[in-house]
């Protein structure tokens, strides 16, 4: 599979903040996020194709019991219910973190989905040709009710403005048996400056609907960095 990166890092974000983790990125996306703050695995997808061997004795040379795997979209890869289990086997705790438009059974301790709303549409990037595909393809309603019955997890939006609150509402109501307290509503930016001007309206809009407020630790640690 081709990954973009492996590396020991904090994790930033979701219920498991501040937990030490080994990050395994692969590269490739089937969405076009207008803010994605990975490119380099979705616009321009890079990296070099690993084996599940080469995978797994680059995550043992770290100490860590947890491990990420995300993207890009790591559901699109087929050796992933392969990685997982063998994960599984070498007692590693796993979130895959995922836009919950594909799905394959996989070993996964915490499914960290991620529904994309409409503000993340490439209308205006690249002349716009990515962004009928990814209206058409960001919201998949049956995974992501296939993700919630099957696995713990925790769902997480990326907010912009407070009007997208109202989308975040509608699509709820069309899930089935959605737990509120693990949704959370986590600011749009690439810089601490950008997020700490959305958290606190964000925050308030969390204790009025019940949701969590999603920080992004690593941002405010190492910056936008590669690799941190």
């Amino acid at each position: 599979m081709k990954i973009s990166e492996i590396f020991y890092s904090i994790q930033g974000e979701g219920v498991l903040v501040g937990m030490p983790s080994v990050f395994i990125r692969t590269s490739g996306c089937n969405l076009r996020c207008r803010w994605c703050d990975t490119p380099y695995t979705s616009w321009a997808p890079e990296g070099d194709e690993m084996t599940v061997e080469n995978i797994l004795g680059m995550v043992e040379d770290y100490a860590a019991t947890h491990v990420v795997i995300t993207g890009g979209e790591p559901m699109l890869m087929k050796e992933m219910p392969d990685l997982t289990r063998r994960l599984k086997d070498r007692g590693y705790h796993i979130t895959i973190e995922t836009a919950a438009t594909v799905y394959q059974q996989v070993a996964c301790d915490l499914a960290s989905l991620s529904p994309k709303l409409s503000n993340s549409t490439p209308w205006k990037e690249e002349g716009g040709k990515y962004a009928k595909k990814h209206e058409r393809l960001r919201i998949n309603l049956e995974v992501l009710n296939t993700f919630m019955k099957t696995y713990p997890y925790q769902m997480k939006f990326v907010v912009d403005t407070p009007e997208d609150l109202d989308e975040v509402e509608g699509l709820l109501t069309r899930l089935e048996g959605i737990d509120r307290t693990h949704v959370l509503l986590m600011p749009q930016g690439r810089t601490a400056g950008e997020l700490n001007e959305k958290a606190r309206w964000i925050a308030k809009l969390c204790k009025t609907n019940g949701f969590r407020f999603c920080p992004r630790v690593h941002i405010d640690l190492y910056g936008d960095t590669r690799g941190t």
